[in-house]
């Protein structure tokens, strides 16, 4: 379900931030699923807790989990994205260091255009 690559220099929370939207986005999780609870979760990826934790409260706070106290967490019912002006301009730098790369690999706007499609498609 979430795996961590302790080797990467994107922080463990964000690993896991990114794992669990991916596996949503994929429809390996589905809304109403039930999560892993912190301590489960900790001591399957060996991580802290507490890096769990803070994985799990950014997730809520951009509401793509729910907490119900005394049950779990679980994937949002009723989720609908909606981009705020600091994660477009995040994406957009993302997408800015994607072209730089892309430019110095030799791969032109086409190709990237395609490379994109194909990813979206995958989801």
């Amino acid at each position: 379900m979430i795996q961590i690559n302790s080797k990467s220099s994107t922080p463990i929370y964000k690993q896991i931030i990114d794992n669990i939207r991916e596996n949503i986005l994929k429809g390996i999780l589905k809304p109403g699923d039930k999560l892993p609870s912190v301590r489960e979760l900790s001591t399957m990826i060996t991580a802290n807790p507490n890096t769990i934790a803070k994985a799990y409260k950014e997730l809520e706070r951009s509401k793509n989990i729910e907490v119900i106290r005394g049950k779990g967490t679980f994937v949002a019912e009723n989720y609908t994205p909606s981009p705020t002006d600091d994660k477009l301009e995040e994406l957009k730098e993302l997408m800015k260091k994607i072209v730089i790369e892309a430019h110095y690999m030799g791969l032109d706007k086409n190709y990237l255009i395609d490379l994109l499609s194909n990813i979206y498609e995958d989801f």
